[in-house]
């Protein structure tokens, strides 16, 4: 038959093995997200990590308690040649028999909002609608024959054999980037850039400027969640294009200062920020946000920060910030060499999206295939 409706027990056998490392860091240990690959560094590590999980090469890991609450199966494949290491919550299971279902041919299925509801309409009725391991493998699925899976996932492997090649390329650019600003680091004298930075106190008194914005911690500008019913914007500070604003607190912000440097329309922020620019004759405002990205930088501010119920890293604070300061055409260079890079992230962001959402498409195109055989005889 070209068309078989399997139940998922009969092709899958947890695997349950324990790291035994008890100190494991957060670059150690993996976590999955919504879009069903695994992540590092983790978000969260316990103290004792020796009960944390292997995941090794082929197989799954998915964490069934979840299902409920976020209307997804947080679940990936192990497609890397080495082990991964994720959180007890995590269940680990293999594909056993794979005259029945390809892996990847399952895993594929697995990534689409029609096969995350299914099961979320399977979960139980306890506070976090989870699943159990034995309705996760009583599940009924409808497979086609291998010669049509493996047609399938053929397309899906040379899709993400592209991402993949593409994504390595990114990292060397990367790389490339950063020994250019460390090796400037080494070479030059830092100078404080207290003579090239200046505040900027435009307020938004003529009510114009509509757009108003907040800093994160990933440190860009995003739209703001609050609640401005009776609040007058006339006193917020308006932030030109060409302009950074950062906020001062630094407490709470996972060890990141929320700093951003507009490159678009002016916009608005509360006057919890403060809103600077450059003198460009001596610096490019490019250059500089290259350095507040740095984790060295974050670590920096956080250090320099002061208060008690809130530590504050002020303008002063800031003007002492010290870094190279190159000549105008090396800082132009490096900053195209940093655009180049953002703009190669965010085409490798949309080639890892195109993966997920052709994923139902491969899925309907191979049952459909199936059933045209089934129709022929």
């Amino acid at each position: 038959m070209a068309l078989t409706k399997i139940q998922i027990g009969s092709f899958v056998e947890q695997y349950n093995q324990t790291c035994n490392i008890s100190n494991l860091t957060p670059d150690e240990v993996s976590g999955i997200n919504r879009d069903k690959v695994f992540f590092e560094p983790s978000r969260q590590v316990g103290g004792d990590t020796s009960k944390y999980k292997i995941v090794p090469p082929d197989c799954f890991a998915c964490n069934l308690m979840h299902v409920g609450r976020d209307i997804v199966l947080p679940v990936a494949l192990n497609t890397t040649n080495s082990n991964k290491v994720v959180s007890p919550a995590y269940t680990i299971f293999s594909i056993t028999n794979e005259t029945l279902i390809l892996k990847e041919y399952f895993y594929i299925l697995l990534n689409s909002d029609e096969k995350d509801r299914y099961f979320w309409f399977n979960t139980d009725s306890s506070v976090r609608d989870g699943m159990s391991w034995e309705d996760f493998c009583n599940l009924e699925i409808q497979v086609p024959s291998l010669p049509i899976q493996q047609k399938y996932v053929d397309v899906y492997k040379a899709m993400l054999a592209n991402q993949k090649s593409y994504e390595r390329g990114l990292e060397d650019l990367k790389l490339t980037c950063d020994a250019y600003i460390e090796n400037l680091r080494r070479e030059m004298p830092c100078e404080k850039i207290q003579d090239v930075i200046q505040l900027s106190d435009k307020r938004n008194n003529d009510y114009k400027v509509k757009d108003n914005k907040a800093v994160s911690i990933e440190k860009i500008f995003v739209d703001t969640h609050a609640d401005l019913n009776g609040v007058d914007i006339g006193n917020y500070y308006v932030v030109e294009k060409g302009q950074f604003a950062y906020n001062t607190v630094t407490t709470r912000n996972g060890d990141k200062i929320s700093i951003a440097y507009n490159v678009g329309n002016d916009c608005l922020v509360s006057p919890i920020y403060t809103v600077f620019d450059v003198k460009e004759e001596k610096i490019i405002p490019e250059y500089l946000m290259l350095w507040y990205k740095r984790s060295e930088f974050d670590r920096y501010s956080r250090f320099h920060s002061w208060g008690s119920a809130r530590e504050m890293f002020t303008f002063e604070d800031m003007k002492n910030v010290e870094i190279p300061i190159p000549s105008i055409s090396i800082q132009t260079s490096i900053s195209n060499m940093h655009t180049v890079l953002m703009e190669r992230r965010n085409i490798n962001e949309k080639l890892k999206s195109q993966l997920k959402d052709i994923c139902p498409i491969l899925i309907k195109g191979s049952l459909e295939e199936a059933r045209r055989e089934e129709a022929h005889g």
